[in-house]
């Protein structure tokens, strides 16, 4: 299969799962609870314990998102000489990220998130549809954005298909944008081990996985330059 230019949306956003309240409206006559599987959100929460009152009147401090950031490099195995940005969602990231290069060829394997192609676009990279990362790593492109598990189809890409294709990808200067999105559910996919090694980005996702989506909780993964480089740009 060959790959195939991705068609310019219509629109700057694009409709995303979770919004019940329109999907109320639309089929007002559909039996109560919902259960929404577009999200793939925990609805098991996971546990907290009480909490003080000073935590929902004040911002995060420094020191409390740097030790999250610790805590999370332990949780996932990060190795020395990388480090876990926290963000307000992966989708944030997904955002930034196309705004941390120049404008260049960028390969999506698919079909997978919508969102991932629509952020690179809107940023003014050329975006095409790559159907295996073998065929997206060839295209010459820039960056390449993989989803490891996928959804929707829950295809699994080796690690050592991953770590090649990122180590020629470095070659050239460019990324390879690991979406680990429900990688906590299968931790033997994860290639958070090597995210010291350059141009190699991984995203997880908190709410997949542990519930709690309204805390709104994604973490970047990378070697710490390139780490620093993302949270300089996401700000306080």
């Amino acid at each position: 299969m060959a790959m195939m230019p991705e068609t310019p949306p219509r629109a700057t956003t694009l409709p995303h799962g979770g919004d019940l309240t329109a999907a109320r409206a639309r089929f007002p006559d559909a039996p109560a609870p919902w259960i929404d599987l577009s999200t793939g959100v925990s609805p098991w929460p996971y546990p907290i314990p009480d909490l003080p009152q000073s935590v929902w009147s004040r911002l995060p401090e420094p020191t409390a998102v740097a030790d999250l950031a610790a805590v999370a490099g332990v949780g996932y195995g990060l190795p020395v000489g990388a480090r876990a940005v926290p963000a307000p969602g992966t989708q944030m990231l997904i955002q930034l990220l196309p705004r941390l290069r120049p404008a260049g060829m960028v390969a999506v394997v698919g079909p997978t998130y919508a969102e991932h192609a629509h952020c690179w676009r809107q940023a003014g990279h050329d975006v095409v549809s790559a159907p295996d990362l073998a065929a997206a790593v060839g295209a010459r492109s820039a960056v390449v954005v993989v989803t490891n598990p996928n959804n929707p189809d829950g295809r699994i890409v080796p690690q050592v298909e991953l770590m090649a294709a990122a180590a020629a990808l470095a070659i050239r200067d460019g990324w390879l944008v690991v979406d680990e999105a429900f990688a906590d559910l299968m931790p033997g996919v994860s290639v958070a081990g090597a995210a010291d090694r350059p141009g190699l980005i991984v995203l997880r996702s908190f709410g997949k996985t542990y519930g709690l989506a309204g805390l709104r909780l994604g973490m970047l993964l990378a070697a710490d330059a390139l780490a620093e480089t993302a949270a300089a740009a996401l700000g306080p």
